[in-house]
């Protein structure tokens, strides 16, 4: 199928590495023009050697913190500098630490809110009127599927990305009539850096081994395994594209069946 990605303008967040990697190295190889951000430049760099090096074509890279007002400001404007316009935005970042309920700060809480609502709250509010000038518009917000099913130990990220969850289906839902598509993708325990860090985490409170961690999550999954990130970025990719053209509001869980709700 041809996903009539080809020319097609893109910002992804977060992508040095995960998640956000793989939707940028697939939308390149669809023959997008992707620029990524990182706030670490020195694994950003790296990133774009990566992918220039596997496809031959250049990818602009945009250091920068989405968790920063006036970081995103910037981005999105060096981005629609030069891509000479904005077609596709992909709202992905780094989730909260892990931890218990009463062992959170307020200001922790802040911190969390500005990393895993605003930043997705100022990237769309920025692009708004460069979106509204492309014909296949289309936002990505990265969440989790701990907004239909909380994770132990993640209060900070099981509360506050059902709050993304709401702005995108408002979103898809104010915005339609501008023919901006608003979707978000759930994924479940997928290997990642991201995971590598919190099942380490999870070792040290229970006392086990990152590997013994691994293996129980694992077990939760009817496929029996963790998902590799280009498992995710293929529906991701999808919905951004022209291909899904009547898909709007979607909160699409890709899992491997972890969550186990029939809605």
């Amino acid at each position: 199928m041809d996903l009539g990605l080809k020319g097609k303008r893109a910002l992804v967040t977060g992508a040095s590495r995960g998640l956000g990697y793989a939707v940028a190295k697939t939308l390149v190889a669809e023959g997008c023009n992707v620029a990524i951000n990182s706030r670490d430049a020195e694994k950003l760099n790296a990133a774009v050697e990566k992918i220039e090096g596997e496809y031959g074509v250049p990818v602009t890279a945009l250091a920068g913190d989405v968790g920063n007002a006036m970081s995103i400001e910037k981005m999105v404007k060096d981005a629609v500098e030069a891509l000479g316009g904005l077609d596709l935005l992909v709202t992905n970042a780094g989730g909260p630490p892990a931890g218990g309920f009463e062992s959170f700060s307020e200001d922790d809480w802040a911190k969390a809110i500005d990393l895993s609502l605003m930043s997705h709250v100022r990237l769309i509010k920025a692009a708004l009127p460069y979106l509204r000038e492309s014909d296949s518009a289309s936002v990505l917000t990265i969440t989790s599927y701990s907004v239909k099913q909380p994770i132990p130990n993640l209060v900070l990220s099981n509360s506050i990305r059902a709050a993304t969850v709401g702005l995108t289906k408002t979103l898809a839902l104010e915005l339609g009539d501008e023919g901006i598509r608003f979707n978000s993708i759930l994924p479940g325990w997928t290997k990642t850096e991201r995971v590598a860090e919190l099942m380490g985490a999870r070792a040290q409170a229970q006392n086990t081994s990152v590997d013994e961690e691994i293996a129980k999550q694992m077990i939760q999954s009817p496929l029996g395994r963790m998902a590799d990130p280009q498992e995710f970025a293929n529906p991701a990719v999808f919905l951004l594209s022209p291909a899904a053209s009547y898909i709007t509001g979607v909160m699409l869980t890709v899992d491997g069946g972890m969550y186990k709700g029939t809605l």
